[in-house]
């Protein structure tokens, strides 16, 4: 049986979506947009994703979505959607963590820790520590960053940060173990086809009906915000 997957991430300016076979990237389109405008991009996207795929919504076997942390309104639009074609389709929902699939775009030696960063409110980003073969060693969590973060880490392996959250680090953490990757790396539905086909091996699906985003915290308000658990 052929197994068709489509992929979602809308966890930060970038839209992307992609589309794969049996583990294997088939085609993708993704645009990162200042204006966060997934509300108008990603229903379009998708289509023209399938159409030039010349397969049809039918023919997918799962759908597979980033579920954060990130942006508030952009999970959510993606997470709507993923779970609208479920619904509709009758097929499994599949989630990923944002940071998880952001690390896929970079490979280091053995020696270096993965710490991939996604932009959070004033000195604040998400991350998570993972090793070179991106086997999570932290769990993810919102760092409230000076220049003592990642102390612990840094007394006895090399760091390198990433993703558009990591720009805060520089001239702030000072170590000869602390490294910032120059490009500015955002999560994309392409690098989501292998931890999807693993998880889709393994029939790790998610419920539909109570699958939420996670968000990791409240949406900004003038009210002090209370802690969200996932």
């Amino acid at each position: 049986m052929i197994n068709w997957i489509l992929h979602i991430e809308t966890s930060t300016k970038n839209c992307s979506v992609a589309l794969s076979c049996d583990g294997k990237l088939i085609n993708s389109i993704e645009k990162s947009s200042e204006n966060y405008s997934h509300g108008e991009q990603l229903h379009p996207f998708i289509k023209k994703l399938i159409d030039d795929s010349q397969i049809n919504l039918t023919k997918l076997s799962a759908i597979s979505v980033s579920k954060g942390p990130g942006s508030y309104t952009g999970l959510r639009i993606g997470v709507s959607a993923a779970k609208g074609l479920c619904y509709s389709l009758n097929i499994p929902l599949i989630s990923l963590n944002s940071l998880s699939i952001l690390a896929q775009n970079i490979s280091v030696s053995k020696e270096i820790l993965l710490v991939p960063m996604i932009d959070a409110r004033r000195m604040e980003v998400y991350t998570q520590i993972l090793d070179y073969q991106y086997k999570v060693l932290k769990n993810t969590w919102a760092e409230v960053l000076n220049e003592d973060s990642f102390k612990k880490h840094l007394s006895t392996h090399n760091i390198l940060a990433f993703g558009v959250g990591s720009e805060k680090t520089k001239n702030l953490i000072v170590s000869p173990n602390f490294k910032v990757l120059k490009e500015l790396h955002e999560p994309s539905a392409k690098s989501m086809v292998k931890l999807t086909y693993e998880k889709w091996k393994k029939q790790q699906f998610e419920d539909i009906a109570y699958f939420e985003p996670y968000y990791l915290k409240e949406f900004y308000t003038n009210h002090p915000s209370r802690p969200v658990t996932s």
